[in-house]
């Protein structure tokens, strides 16, 4: 794609929308459209010093897409409801359900391919694994509404005969990295360790409350942001196969490895200490997450992630220590 193309990105302001406008803004685009709710102050920072075309607020959006007719050439929707502890369906219905059947509907009409956010939460306690196929959505039964909703979404757009003419929807693993300073209780692990090594000099960790998994020894697949832009570019550039992909890194790690790697980050020594889970997400936990990379793999993307201690080093030392953005 030439630098000149037009790009819309929903979730403009948040953690990962910014820092994909971002590296857009890197790689020669300019010609953004960034879209979501304005109103919040603590975001406004995610967005100082990006170059874009229009701003426009995601309730008038598909309003202005009516009246303005812009000749967009990739659409990425990354906007969504992301808290986990939002129990209200009907707010994940309207945002992550309703929201993306029109986007999706937008760019089937329009001829615009489109690459959208679904998630690792879709695949609820793991008991059907962590492969991208296009059965398994059929079987999942996630945890929280947000799984739920971006399960239905994944499920609605597999059914639709209706398409984009390139549509990825990419199952994002447990991203960290710069631009979550907003995100308060839904922050990474990683932003939180350094808060509480800042204020305390210690790790507070969730006690495992399963007796198949040790006290800090919880798995997830972690993927630094950085890798996650990478291939949203890459698909945005290549347009393999349209379908569903994991965007982990295919290794799962302990939550005691992220803390200790903080430390490092810090060039402190570990001081680990373990809490008991809130009761409000304690039945509704996943002890264990890794993506089965090779569908992304064998579409022809190619590039290394970032170990664990890579990204946390990179991102404790370049963002976080300093208080910087991308």
């Amino acid at each position: 794609m030439t630098p000149n193309a037009q790009i819309i990105v929903t979730g403009a302001a948040g953690f990962i929308g910014s820092a994909l406008v971002g590296l857009l803004n890197e790689w020669g685009y300019r010609r953004i459209i960034i879209v979501d709710d304005f109103s919040r102050a603590d975001k406004v920072p995610n967005l100082e010093g990006k170059v874009f075309e229009a701003r426009v607020e995601r309730d008038a959006f598909f309003d202005w897409l009516r009246t303005e007719r812009p000749a967009v050439d990739f659409f990425f929707h990354i906007g969504a409801r992301t808290d986990t502890t939002e129990f209200d369906y009907s707010i994940h219905q309207r945002l992550n359900v309703e929201f993306s059947q029109k986007v999706w509907n937008y760019c089937a009409s329009s001829s615009v391919p489109l690459v959208y956010a679904s998630s690792a939460a879709t695949y609820g306690a793991g008991e059907f694994g962590y492969n991208d196929d296009h059965e398994t959505p059929f079987k999942l039964q996630p945890l929280n509404a947000y799984g739920v909703s971006k399960n239905e979404f994944d499920k609605w757009a597999l059914h639709n005969p209706v398409q984009p003419p390139f549509w990825a929807g990419l199952k994002f693993f447990n991203v960290y990295g710069p631009n979550e300073y907003h995100k308060a209780r839904m922050a990474s692990v990683i932003f939180h360790s350094v808060n509480q090594i800042r204020a305390k000099g210690e790790v507070a960790l969730f006690r495992s409350h399963r007796p198949d998994f040790a006290d800090g020894q919880q798995l997830r697949d972690f993927v630094y942001v950085k890798d996650l832009l990478k291939v949203c570019v890459w698909l945005m550039d290549h347009r393999p196969a349209s379908g569903l992909y994991n965007l982990g890194t295919g290794k799962a790690r302990s939550f005691y490895d992220l803390a200790a790697a903080t430390f490092a980050g810090l060039d402190l020594a570990p001081n680990i200490r373990f809490i008991d889970m809130p009761v409000d997400i304690r039945d509704k936990y996943q002890y264990f997450t890794e993506a089965n990379m090779s569908k992304l793999r064998e579409a022809g993307y190619s590039e290394p992630f970032y170990s664990l201690e890579e990204g946390i080093d990179d991102y404790v030392r370049h963002y976080l220590a300093p208080g910087k953005y991308y």
